[in-house]
């Protein structure tokens, strides 16, 4: 699968469903009909959504761990506490669970952005602080995570 694009702001109702941005849906498209997965996020308060061959991928990866080292066993279990498969339904919505809906504390302003492969699911206020917080450091951190040794690019 390509890389998803976008960042869009959209509605929770009262059940807990999204609609899924038309943009987003039409790059999803060769992977809908497979479904996907919903999960809580490691690092932050929102959800991950995951077309499911990327969550086979990554579950090809988890599967590989030692499952007689307890922090193996721990992390497997934590990393997929409250997992669900979900499809969009007939209008285009997700239908977020309401233990899902609890943990990234959404109520109904909903930020849905891609993240390379997957896309995060925030309460809208939760994101923009996300964003916030992350500017006061993100130069630093694009050196660090991004940023090459001068030595490499000597011919």
């Amino acid at each position: 699968m390509n890389t998803l694009i976008g960042t869009y702001e959209c509605k929770a109702d009262a059940k807990g469903r999204i609609m899924m941005p038309s943009s987003l849906k039409k790059q999803l498209a060769p992977v809908m009909q497979k479904g996907f997965v919903l999960k809580r996020a490691v690092f932050q308060p929102c959800l991950e959504l995951y077309p499911h061959d990327e969550w086979e991928a990554l579950m090809n990866k988890v599967n590989k761990l030692n499952r007689f080292k307890k922090k193996n066993n721990d992390f497997i279990r934590r990393f997929t506490a409250g997992v669900k498969f979900i499809e969009l339904d007939g209008s285009s919505r997700l239908l977020v669970p309401k233990d899902l809906i609890s943990f990234a504390g959404i109520e109904k302003d909903v930020v849905v952005s891609s993240a390379v492969n997957i896309i995060e699911i925030w309460d809208k206020v939760k994101y923009e602080q996300a964003i916030d917080d992350a500017t006061v450091d993100f130069a630093d951190l694009a050196e660090e995570v991004m940023g090459q040794d001068d030595h490499d690019n000597i011919s």
